[in-house]
């Protein structure tokens, strides 16, 4: 399983979201430019956090992104998922029959607990503690925030 490109490119858009303050609206070519997102890419990414939910759009001289939801409620797998859909480790993990093996594979039980802890992590790393760290690091000061008890 890797990440689609437009799913980082998510990622990036949404950390930096977080990280402005409440009310505040961000450009589409500030977006771009902050994390580093082509623009002929930006807009269908965009698209797609609008309508999962995650970020809303305002047309307009005082127009701009923001997010919908606010940033300790939005976690990795939420923008993954808006992004590129529900993501398996391996096709035999999804629903139905998309796998003849299952019954008897010996690795199917490994991906079943992989799949399970990657979910786990995703969904631990919110987007507030992410946003924290990314202005810990730019300031040259290094903490790991979301994988904190």
């Amino acid at each position: 399983m890797q990440l689609t490109r437009a799913a980082d490119y998510g990622v990036r858009v949404m950390i930096h979201l977080a990280s402005i303050a409440k009310g505040e609206r961000v450009s589409r070519a500030e977006l771009a430019h902050t994390g580093a997102v082509p623009d002929s890419f930006l807009g269908k990414i965009l698209q797609q956090l609008v309508n999962g939910g995650l970020i809303h759009s305002h047309r307009g001289k005082s127009g701009g992104f923001e997010l919908a939801v606010p940033a300790e409620r939005i976690s990795l797998l939420d923008v993954i998922r808006a992004i590129q859909g529900p993501i398996y480790l391996n096709t035999c993990l999804m629903s139905g029959d998309s796998c003849d093996r299952q019954g008897w594979c010996a690795a199917h039980s490994v991906w079943i607990v992989a799949q399970a802890r990657m979910i786990e992590v995703l969904e631990a790393a919110r987007l507030d503690q992410l946003a924290r760290e990314s202005a810990l690091r730019q300031s040259g000061l290094v903490e790991v925030t979301w994988a904190k008890s």
